[in-house]
């Protein structure tokens, strides 16, 4: 059967891999393959030994282990992986000096092979959940032991978990020894799969516990010469489709004359099209990449920077959450909360459901349906900065009261 299912994986690299390759548009592709397939990471074999593995998807749930890797030991070793570009990157600035940056090998068992000899792992800690049944088969064989934080099981992937629940069961639930996850939901669907219930524990949801957004004092003081003494808008992880909506609703809010707007895309690979985009609509639209050496007062800045959206939040006048105005599940909006920031999402919530259920509750966000209904908002907040300032108020007390996940992971951890 193992035989068989990495012949499967071979065959869909070979079908699927050039065509994301094609994708990265010009950038090395060479550092992405040789870590996938095991063959980068560590200095020398064996020079991580008995580091603790902690594996992250993409953005999100590094910025989970970042928090994770604070309340750990300082001397603690650790090994960060990660499966998209743009994680990786994450990754290196966040865990710079503190941790081992690696790629996930692939689902192969010669790629699992050369990862272990570099690093010899002694536990696996998996972020939200993403779970590969060769590496857990591994991490079994090995006889480290497996966990899971802040783990999830969404709308979206419960029923089809479900279908396969035997599978599922066997080949990624059995091999995790225990699941810390976010909500008694979360617990409920895990149980319905089959997981004993001593192996599952509610620790809360660890994105609540983030640290402080990054004081970027250059970034800082660019954004307001900038702006000029306008109000900056934040339109943060938007997603292919949601960018002409923003666009929209910029205007309807009275555009650059009234507000510099800092539009972040989710995925570098994006960042050429929604430049075009921004530009055709308000020309003078500015990159960021640029702009120290720019003046004037451009409608839009392109966020084109990896790692400084969370400190873009700390001088906003207001945000909008991308990801959410498209079905893509939304993205977290604690960030920009936690600044205070009055905060606006659309429907599409779904990964987050704990957390959306909490600011719905508290009043501590604006919901908006489409770009007209953001550009009604942001219209309505920058003519009255005081219930502006009312909504962000709510939404960072909500950060501060939903504390102590990290108590309860760190407690499992140990």
């Amino acid at each position: 059967m193992w035989w068989l299912y990495q012949a499967l994986v071979l065959a869909t690299l070979l079908v699927v891999g050039p065509v994301l390759l094609l994708r990265r548009r010009g950038r090395d592709p060479r550092p992405l393959i040789a870590g996938r397939f095991g063959l980068s990471g560590a200095a020398a074999a064996g020079s991580g030994e008995g580091a603790v593995w902690i594996h992250a998807v993409s953005v999100g749930e590094v910025a989970v282990a970042a928090t994770l890797a604070r309340a750990l030991p300082a001397d603690l070793p650790l090994v960060i992986t990660t499966v998209t570009p743009t994680g990786q990157e994450r990754a290196r600035a966040l865990f710079a000096g503190r941790a081992e940056v690696a790629w996930h090998p692939f689902e192969l068992g010669v790629s699992l092979t050369r990862f272990w000899r570099r690093f010899r792992p002694r536990a696996l800690v998996l972020c939200e959940g993403d779970l590969w049944p060769l590496a857990l088969r591994r991490a079994r064989r090995e006889g480290i032991p497996v966990v899971v934080v802040n783990g999830r099981i969404s709308d979206r992937s419960f029923p089809r978990l479900r279908r396969f629940r035997p599978l599922v069961r066997r080949l990624l639930l059995a091999p995790v020894d225990h699941f810390g996850v976010q909500t008694a939901a979360d617990r409920e669907r895990l149980l319905a799969l089959g997981v004993e219930a001593g192996r599952v524990t509610v620790t809360g949801n660890l994105k609540f516990e983030a640290g402080e957004p990054p004081e970027l004092p250059g970034l800082a003081e660019r954004i307001e010469h900038l702006a000029g003494g306008r109000p900056v808008l934040v339109a943060g992880s938007t997603m292919a489709g949601e960018e002409g909506a923003v666009l929209e609703a910029f205007a309807l809010a009275g555009g650059g004359e009234r507000a510099l707007l800092v539009l972040a895309p989710r995925h570098p690979e994006r960042f050429d099209a929604v430049y075009a985009a921004a530009l055709a609509r308000f020309p003078g639209t500015l990159r960021r990449s640029a702009a120290d050496a720019a003046s004037g007062r451009p409608p839009v800045l392109l966020l084109d920077t990896l790692g400084e959206l969370a400190a873009t939040y700390r001088g906003a006048f207001g945000a909008f959450v991308g990801g959410t105005l498209v079905p893509t599940g939304g993205h977290n909006p604690i960030e920009a909360a936690r600044c205070a920031v009055p905060v606006a999402v659309g429907p599409s919530m779904e990964n987050f459901r704990q957390i959306a259920e909490a600011f719905d509750g508290a009043a501590a966000w604006c919901r908006v349906a489409d770009g007209v209904a953001l550009g009604r908002l942001w219209d309505a907040w920058l003519g009255d900065p005081a219930a502006a300032r009312e909504v962000g108020r709510r939404g960072a007390e909500l950060v501060a009261a939903h504390r102590g996940a990290m108590a309860r992971t760190r407690a499992l951890l140990e």
